[in-house]
């Protein structure tokens, strides 16, 4: 009998970051999934180029091609940068 097992492993950081993005709520970000999520859909600026920086390690990340260590240094940068960082 041939079974397929999908596995979907999702890469955490040991350090959650945490951020007050649209209603102020403090909100745990535990890896660059999450972090690309909160990037992309709900950031309140993407004029600053950490927020570049941080989408496309964030997206290497997740796509298992960049650092996660870098993904998160990059993620803490711009939400320093957009002043979200809690």
């Amino acid at each position: 009998m041939d079974k397929v097992i999908v596995i979907d492993f999702h890469v955490t950081w040991q350090l959650p970051v945490f951020v007050r993005i649209d209603n102020g709520m403090r909100e745990r970000i535990d890896g660059p999934e999450a972090a690309l999520a909160a990037l992309l859909h709900r950031w309140p600026s993407s004029t600053h180029s950490e927020y570049a920086v941080a989408k496309r390690r964030c997206g290497d990340a997740v796509a298992r091609y960049g650092s996660p260590l870098l993904a998160r240094s990059a993620f803490v940068e711009a939400a320093v940068a957009a002043r979200v960082l809690a």
